[in-house]
């Protein structure tokens, strides 16, 4: 452990003294709105790395002033200030506006907009292209090219102002240029610009055969129908494509695809030299997948450089990634071997070596390092609680891991690959932001956040490992009561999550938990959180146990964390709450339903209650379609329970949910009232998924209030 380290457990030591020393109490009100104002460690504002390859800039603490420090980042310079930009433009300026760079001197920013251009070294700004009106916008900032979306159809503005129509659809169930699938497969946006920005990739999907599901807009007199397309498990889906607009030619292509398969078209990647377009395409049923080449100035199709299959189901999730001064060689993504690793290629679809592998996961790559021949990747470690800084080679095949500090990291590697700003907290740490060396060796400390929490009588989070029926390791996670005495017993909140992609146990600032939790427990709660198999960073078998089976396992490995719970002196298991969101909500309340006496109280939110209600792309993946898992589907259909329920539950739900359509508790209300069961239902008008905002109070206060009067 280097000096650096020590002293920063030195002080987080003398911070956890102090923070038990404190008396303050924390409101709920404070713990959801302040969250991340108030309650948020504070990092540098606006830290970044400039074009110069050794360079990083900020903002002051009080963003009135851009600084910039250079290697060995100890002499701190002054760029700009709020006066020097008011008297520079004209305007009020209050703080320093979030600048990006474009060479060693000059940024740009957006004001009112408008796009400006400034200049350090001449004291300049200048104003340099409007914000086009339309959504989804990507700038290609080297040319001044803004793609977005109006309605359903797809536009240029060039840096003259003039506005191009790269479609003319009337029908609204063509859309253009919005991202597709329903944002799986790492699908997050819809418009692709090739590098030099001659050619502009974008998806187009033709909804006509998808459902239109009704939401209601109550905001008018009289309310009326707001539909969306909505496609449920096993039934028709959305037919996807993808066309490369020739910006000298003024010309659409589309990429040479049987649009009379059920297919998904995924993560899109640019060549470097813009000759060809990258597309992965995977099967409806989700267990193969191509990856092609097409000519970029035609749409045909070139060859398929190789193909993936699983018996489950494979996931692409990721674009190529190819090698910077290289045109034919790339790196790829793939869970093949039982671990998310990077594979490298060639354009003609040889695999030259598998680079990473072990236990653990690669979550990204940061880039190149200094000598082009090995490049930086942030992954796991092999418990899933951390993440690390690893360096490998790209020929000589050789895994450095160059972390320091244990916690959850983001790294940001500088141009010259010499360099990275790491940003960590851990369950002790609040944030530290720091400089790196290429071995992973502090520089600089730039920041050591102080706990904004210090002054707060909360306790500090627990985290352990407990083991499945089948002896695979679990994360779980305890806060308990501040002053907590182990003579006396307390109730219980199990907050529950339980599905794919999300991990809610980590090794960062609060332990991954929400403030709300700290909040409960200051009121003489336990709260108690596991990631059962099925969850992420733990591998792909860890995951795919669920299939064909969601709510089976993942219920086995919450109820051997509550008999770990009811095995504690300290716990009244007479007195126990089960609370969780989506899929929370579907635990939850399959929890309740499944495992009658369990939990006195479960308050399910915007709850999966029958998979075949539930989308094609996520449900499929999962689960396969109704007709091909009968038994699955049913034995997770929550009607068929709703006679075993013991307790209370109260079924929450935002009353225009396009993720968890508001038909799942609905249909599960239908049936309670079928069985002649009590439960109690609350809706919150005009609430997509979640109820964020000032009615985020309302909602803790509504859940905890219902736990308070049930287990009183």
């Amino acid at each position: 452990m280097n000096s650096q380290s020590k002293l920063l457990l030195f002080l987080c030591f003398i911070l956890s003294v102090s923070l038990h020393a404190q008396q303050k109490e924390l409101t709920l009100e404070a713990s959801i709105n302040q969250r991340f104002s108030t309650f948020y460690p504070k990092g540098v504002p606006q830290l970044q790395w400039m074009k110069k390859k050794q360079s990083i800039s900020y903002n002051s603490e009080d963003n009135q002033y851009l600084l910039s420090k250079t290697y060995p980042f100890h002499k701190e310079d002054t760029l700009w200030s709020v006066t020097m930009l008011n008297d520079a433009t004209g305007m009020t300026f209050n703080r320093i506006p979030r600048m990006k760079w474009l060479t060693e001197d000059e940024g740009y920013f957006l004001k009112n907009g408008q796009y400006y251009r400034f200049n350090t070294s001449a004291g300049t700004v200048d104003p340099w292209i409007k914000k086009p009106s339309g959504n989804n916008r990507e700038f290609h900032v080297e040319t001044g090219h803004i793609a977005y979306t109006k309605d359903n159809n797809l536009f240029i503005q060039m840096p003259t102002g003039e506005e191009i129509a790269v479609t003319d659809e009337e029908n609204a169930n063509i859309v253009s240029g919005q991202s597709i699938a329903r944002n799986e497969f790492g699908i997050f946006k819809g418009i692709f610009w090739s590098p030099n920005a001659n050619y502009l990739a974008f998806y187009q999907k033709d909804e006509s055969d998808v459902t239109n599901y009704p939401l209601i807009d109550i905001s008018s007199t009289p309310a009326k129908l707001d539909a969306i397309k909505y496609p449920m498990a096993g039934q028709k889906n959305e037919k996807a494509s993808v066309g490369i607009y020739d910006l000298k030619q003024g010309q659409t292509h589309f990429i040479e695809v049987d649009t009379r398969k059920d297919q998904y078209l995924t993560n899109l990647t640019w060549g470097p030299n813009e000759q060809y377009l990258y597309v992965v395409i995977i099967n409806r049923d989700q267990n193969h997948i191509w990856v092609n080449q097409y000519d970029a100035k035609t749409g045909d199709k070139v060859k398929t450089l190789f193909e993936e299959k699983h018996a489950k189901y494979v996931e692409p999730e990721h674009d190529l990634w190819f090698i910077p001064g290289k045109n034919d060689e790339f790196l790829w993504f793939s869970e093949r071997d039982g671990f998310m690793h990077l594979y490298h290629y060639n354009t003609n679809g040889k695999l030259i070596g598998q680079l990473t592998n072990g236990a653990w996961e690669v979550l990204s790559i940061l880039g190149l390092d200094h000598s082009k021949k090995s490049i930086y990747v942030m992954g796991t470690d092999t418990s899933g609680l951390n993440n690390h800084l690893y360096r490998v080679g790209l020929n000589e095949i050789k895994l450095e891991d160059l972390t320091q500090d244990e916690g959850m990291h983001r790294f940001n590697l500088s141009p010259n690959g010499k360099f990275f700003i790491d940003r960590f907290s851990n369950s002790s740490t609040a944030g530290v932001t720091q400089i790196l060396d290429y071995h992973g060796r502090n520089l600089q400390l730039l920041k050591f956040a102080k706990n904004p929490l210090l002054e707060y009588n909360i306790s500090s989070p627990e985290i352990f490992d407990l083991r499945a029926a089948d002896s695979t390791i679990l994360h779980a996670r305890m806060i308990k009561p501040t002053h907590f005495d182990p003579e006396k017993q307390y109730p219980v909140i199990v907050y529950v999550y339980g599905g794919p992609h999300a991990q809610m146990v980590s090794n960062r600032f609060l332990g991954g938990a929400a403030l709300w939790m700290y909040y409960a427990a200051q009121q003489g709660y336990i709260v108690f959180t596991l990631d059962n198999r099925g969850s992420s960073r733990r591998g792909f078998e860890f995951e795919n146990v669920i299939h064909r089976q969601l709510g089976t396992v993942e219920m086995e490995d919450q109820l051997m964390g509550v008999r770990y719970l009811k095995s504690l002196p300290y716990i009244d298991t007479t007195r126990m709450a089960v609370h969780g969101w989506s899929f929370g909500g579907f635990m939850t309340t399959s929890m309740m339903l499944r495992q009658p006496g369990t939990f006195q109280v479960g308050v399910a939110g915007g709850p999966v209650t029958d998979w075949k209600y539930y989308e094609i792309m996520y449900g499929e993946r999962y689960m396969d379609r109704p007709e091909e898992n009968e038994v699955g589907y049913e034995n997770n259909r929550l009607t068929n329970y709703v006679d075993q329920l013991e307790g209370n539950l109260l079924l929450i739900h935002g009353a225009v949910d396009p993720v968890v359509v508001p038909q799942h508790s609905l249909t599960l209300l239908k049936a309670f009232v079928d069985a002649k069961k009590q439960v109690d239902f609350f809706t919150y008008p005009m609430h997509p998924h979640n109820v964020r905002g000032g009615d985020r109070v309302h909602l803790m206060r509504k859940v905890l209030d219902y736990i308070d009067e049930k287990l009183r």
